[in-house]
């Protein structure tokens, strides 16, 4: 949240991002209250050093009021963050920053045609001045603005690894660097930020000296005009009791060599918490250094466990039980090299209790298996218009065995069970494949698709006559299917080792058992027993029941007269 340029790369989207389709009331109304909540966090974290959001919300947020201004107000000024308006001490060398690259062919594209190149790891801290007078600590800065910042000098002189006299005796000797919190093995691919950084300003920006200060230590990454090479600078600086840059300060000649080390560091045990590496090169004179200006050095962040974006829309699917399930579209993020573009919120009412719309930024993850995860909403649009809501009155267990309107989705949901491996196995029949069956009017429940012909699929749009062809081979040959398959693509509920056990063969016999029947097979209590029941004896059930008896029947009687 200290960063006070957002990522180049990233904004350089803004002008790409869709704009929301708002009126200026409502567009004026969003950024309102958007900016007063940033100010706000602006306000605790730079007044009293407490940090409200992580830094990732942070600036997500900010990114995303920067493109509405681009959308809105495109010749304002972008917004930067509310400083504290005590920081007045002067930097004797002005923080430039570092820009940001977003993955390893950016970087290579960066170092080409540059020498003498070190890679650090990115130490997750508070960004400071030291500037030493004839081998004596002066002052000690806050970044700030990077021009000017808040005078920690005092505090500084309670931090053990701040060397209040060195032996580098020039008149004025000034070094940047990171304050951060000391950790003793710390696994940032595990235990990842640990909020570090707030910890550190926190005990900067309190008005006593706490414990915590003995607990910090000092990252020097930056000796404007110091010696030419970054060796030496490494050298004298150990000599003046700052070790750590040589301690992590690695020679690389190509991004390969980075990304060796970018993963080293993210996995092996560190004495800092640190949020990516920084290559360096070799900068100009400390005289020609400005907040944002930096050509020498970039950083390439770890990826982040979770990643903010935007609602797009939420939709309702219906399940094969009628359960209704809630899926959130959003602009696509990239999560561990996955697209993530879609996140299942769960029921309906944990949608309802989550209480998310279009337009609100929600933050999502990736949980076991690669699958998306919906973390948490990070921010909610003033305007909460409710999406289209499905009446869950209408589905249930025994809805939309028919094509109707308003049952193709559980109609749809019951075909791709049924064509799944837990029932008939059709390798063929994806679900787009029963989309456009469905589309064609040729389908009218659920196993009206035994019905149809090789020539009435060829001409179903988006399905070729050799597709038609294997479809209609696929469909005939679940007339060889067992039983039991018949009664999983029904959609039975009939547990699994219930299943396997029960002897039944045909239905007739199946439909002839009782609630007492039923409960002699394994995990079949009194409740699923009933509900089994109820099912076979649902209207719709039977007239499926009914077709299937028919319709298998003379697919047998057939083949026997071919015969």
């Amino acid at each position: 949240m200290n960063k006070l340029w957002l990522v180049l790369a990233l904004f350089a989207g803004i002008a790409q991002a869709a704009c929301p389709a708002w009126t200026p009331a409502r567009a004026e109304q969003e950024m309102n209250a958007l900016e007063n909540q940033l100010s706000a966090w602006d306000d605790a974290y730079y007044r009293a050093g407490e940090q409200k959001v992580p830094d990732d919300r942070y600036d997500a947020l900010a990114l995303k009021y920067q493109s509405w201004q681009h959308c809105f107000a495109p010749g304002s000024d972008l917004r930067q963050p509310a400083l504290a308006r005590n920081g007045k001490v002067l930097h004797p060398v002005a923080h430039v920053g570092v820009k940001k690259v977003a993955d390893q062919q950016a970087l290579s594209r960066w170092m080409a045609g540059k020498d003498a190149l070190w890679v650090q790891p990115k130490v997750d801290g508070v960004a400071v001045t030291l500037h030493y007078k004839r081998g004596k600590l002066a002052q000690v800065i806050s970044r700030g603005n990077g021009l000017q910042g808040e005078d920690w000098t005092e505090k500084a002189r309670f931090i053990p690894d701040i060397p209040q006299q060195i032996a580098l005796g020039s008149d004025s000797l000034v070094l940047q660097g990171e304050l951060y919190l000391k950790m003793t093995d710390h696994q940032q691919t595990l235990l990842g930020g640990l909020n570090a950084r707030a910890t550190v300003a926190g005990a900067m920006r309190r008005n006593a000296p706490s414990d915590t200060l003995n607990r910090l230590g000092i990252f020097i990454w930056a000796w404007p005009d110091g010696p030419a090479t970054l060796r030496e600078r490494i050298e004298r600086l150990s000599e003046a009791g700052f070790p750590m840059m040589g301690e992590w300060s690695k020679p690389v000649r190509s991004a390969e060599e980075v990304a060796g080390w970018r993963e080293r560091w993210f996995a092996q045990p560190l004495p800092f918490v640190t949020d990516g590496v920084v290559v360096h090169s070799q900068p100009v004179k400390g005289a020609y250094w400005q907040p944002g200006e930096n050509a020498w050095s970039v950083a390439w962040k770890y990826p982040p466990a979770t990643v903010t974006t935007e609602v797009r829309s939420v939709d309702f699917p219906i399940g094969r039980t009628g359960k209704i399930s809630t899926v959130l579209n959003l602009v696509p993020v990239k999560l561990d090299d996955k697209q993530v573009s879609r996140v299942n919120v769960g029921s309906f009412n944990r949608w309802r209790e989550a209480d998310i719309v279009a337009g609100d930024q929600v933050a999502v993850s990736l949980a076991g298996q690669g699958i998306p995860r919906l973390d948490e909403v990070v921010w909610r649009v003033a305007d909460r218009t409710l999406p289209e809501l499905p009446d869950a009155t209408l589905f249930h267990p025994l809805s939309c065995f028919s094509l109707t309107p308003v049952c193709r989705q559980q109609l749809l949901a019951r075909l791709v069970w049924l064509s799944g491996r837990a029932a008939l196995t059709l390798s063929g029949a994806s679900e787009s494949t029963w989309q456009r069956i469905m589309q064609s009017g040729q389908l009218t429940h659920l196993f009206s698709w035994l019905t149809l012909t090789a020539e009435q699929l060829s001409q179903i749009a988006g399905i070729t006559p050799a597709r038609a062809n294997q479809l209609y081979h696929q469909f005939n040959q679940t007339h060889q299917q067992p039983f039991k398959r018949w009664v999983r693509a029904l959609g039975v509920p009939v547990p699994n080792k219930a299943l396997d056990a029960l002897d039944d063969d045909n239905w007739q016999s199946l439909l002839s058992r009782k609630v007492a029947d039923w409960q002699r097979l394994p995990e079949i209590g009194e409740r699923r027993a009933g509900q089994i029941v109820t099912f076979l004896q649902h209207p719709d059930v039977q007239a499926l029941i009914a077709f299937l008896s028919t319709h298998l029947q003379q697919s047998i009687s057939v083949q026997h007269e071919g015969n």
